[in-house]
């Protein structure tokens, strides 16, 4: 998955045009552009840490479910298989019918599961990133800067821009791992920037 987060800070945020940018720490790049991998922050951050190992629980538990599944099938199977020579043939084409669409129906089951799986992950990755942009906006600001890039789409860049620890840091002090956050995820995007991307 393919994403780029834009911050554009608006003048009203910065202040009047020409105002002086926040003071910068010593020897630091000051920038116009800033740039973070949009993919560690979720990774390497506490929120996306927790949740990737939940997930990663219930996958190995759907995992397991469906060997544990896959094995009734070819016991059933192989038992169908030593019963035909003491079926009529109508009888077995009845059994035989009868498992196929079990197998069928357990399938589509599976599916849906791991389709529900990843919807799951989908929607737990777009609330963080809506949870941080107001984060990134003030880290943004901090740093005088008026837009934070996608890493990956920058084509060439210093690493000096590239604000993606700091910005780690930011995230863990204040969502934490997100489990007591409950669902106040911002529904839109805080004043202090835009968010702009795909999430395809």
């Amino acid at each position: 998955m393919r994403h780029i987060l834009i911050l554009l800070a608006t003048l009203a945020v910065l202040g009047t045009a020409g105002a002086p940018a926040p003071a910068q720490n010593l020897g630091q790049l000051v920038s116009p552009i800033l740039t973070v991998d949009r993919e560690a922050l979720f990774e390497r951050s506490q929120f996306g840490q927790r949740v990737s190992d939940d997930l990663e629980a219930e996958s190995a538990a759907l995992a397991e479910e469906t060997r544990k599944i896959e094995q009734e099938l070819e016991d059933e199977e192989q038992a169908l298989t030593e019963r035909r020579p003491s079926m009529s043939p109508e009888d077995f084409r009845a059994a035989a019918d009868a498992f196929d669409e079990k197998v069928v129906n357990l399938r589509e089951d599976r599916d849906a599961a791991q389709s529900d799986f990843l919807d799951r992950l989908d929607a737990a990755q777009r609330d963080f990133y809506n949870r941080i942009v107001p984060i990134l906006g003030r880290l943004m600001q901090e740093r005088g800067a008026v837009a934070v890039l996608e890493k990956r789409s920058v084509f060439l860049s210093v690493n000096a821009i590239d604000v993606t620890e700091e910005a780690i840091a930011r995230i863990d002090e204040v969502l934490g791992d997100g489990s007591d956050l409950g669902d106040d995820a911002p529904a839109a995007p805080a004043p202090e920037a835009t968010q702009r991307g795909s999430d395809n």
